[in-house]
């Protein structure tokens, strides 16, 4: 055999064994025939006072920690993260021991990162077509750089104190830098249908923050489910007037409540308060979805 003809079975040889590799990584999940949403468990906040930040007594109250979700919403246009967590991926060490922060009493925990939850169940950054913040504070926004290749749905009026010189309120600005330079679309202040087929909405609620918003489901099993950011922190709060002391706008909240429960009273949607432990023990975690 002459030189020429080894090397060109050598060279045949090494594009088959790299084949099914470059097929892998150019492996996506298939799409799911309908709207699903995974719910992820992103963390624990403890040691709040509920008083002095809630105006709230703890005797009111069924729990006073705070749970952090994270949710993946997929369907058959595309796939959207909703709320990325309190501890980046990056704090955790290679050994995926739980993490914690924060200053006393109040602490922060986290025993699973994110991406690897994702991983479980079939996808990875490269696979989120949309990513949508219920609002920018730093307990909702810890692994947002992770996601600057997806198209990121923001109001204006959230985005531009999220990139201001000088950072307010709760707010790790840190956590979402690659943003600012990532695809985006500024939606208008009114219902905004993200796969153009009704089963994603987004709604503002401003209030919270400036451009705070939250996420209606139409789920053909599950029915009509709205996830309320922070709209609620407490199912205590709802139909008060109170409002946290690190509110944007009392005013503005208490009007987006309305609206809110008024068409929660309409559509007879579930509502899940992403904080409120009691409903996130109820729900089904990923790998399990909603549908």
């Amino acid at each position: 055999m002459n030189k020429k003809l080894v090397l060109l079975f050598a060279a045949a040889a090494l594009l088959a064994l790299s084949a099914p590799a470059q097929n892998n990584a150019q492996k996506h999940p298939k799409a799911p025939k309908s709207l699903r949403v995974y719910v992820f468990d992103c963390g624990m906040i403890k040691g709040l006072d509920p008083f002095t930040t809630f105006h709230l007594k703890k005797e009111e109250l069924a729990g006073v920690d705070f749970v952090v979700p994270c949710y993946l919403i997929a369907g058959p246009k595309g796939t959207l993260m909703w709320d990325v967590g309190v501890v980046p991926d990056s704090a955790f060490k290679p050994d995926g021991s739980p993490v914690s922060q924060g200053n006393p009493p109040v602490s922060i925990t986290a025993t699973k990162p994110l991406l690897p939850q994702l991983a479980a169940i079939g996808y990875t950054p490269a696979d989120i077509t949309y990513l949508a913040l219920s609002h920018y504070h730093s307990d909702h926004t810890a692994n947002a750089n992770a996601f600057a290749g997806s198209t990121w749905l923001v109001h204006q009026t959230e985005r531009d104190p999220m990139f201001a010189d000088k950072a307010a309120g709760i707010m790790q600005q840190s956590s979402f830098s690659s943003l600012k330079n990532s695809k985006t679309k500024i939606l208008p202040e009114t219902d905004y249908d993200v796969f153009g087929d009704g089963s994603a909405i987004i709604k503002y609620a401003p209030g919270h923050t400036p451009g705070h918003q939250v996420l209606l489901l139409n789920l053909k099993k599950t029915g009509p489910v709205l996830i309320a950011g922070d709209l609620y922190h407490y199912p205590e709060e709802r139909f008060t007037d109170k409002t946290p002391t690190f509110e944007f706008s009392h005013e503005q909240s208490l009007a987006s409540r309305k609206a809110i429960e008024d068409f929660l009273k309409k559509s007879k949607a579930q509502l899940w308060i992403e904080h409120d432990l009691a409903t996130f023990n109820k729900l089904k975690k990923a790998p399990q979805f909603y549908e």
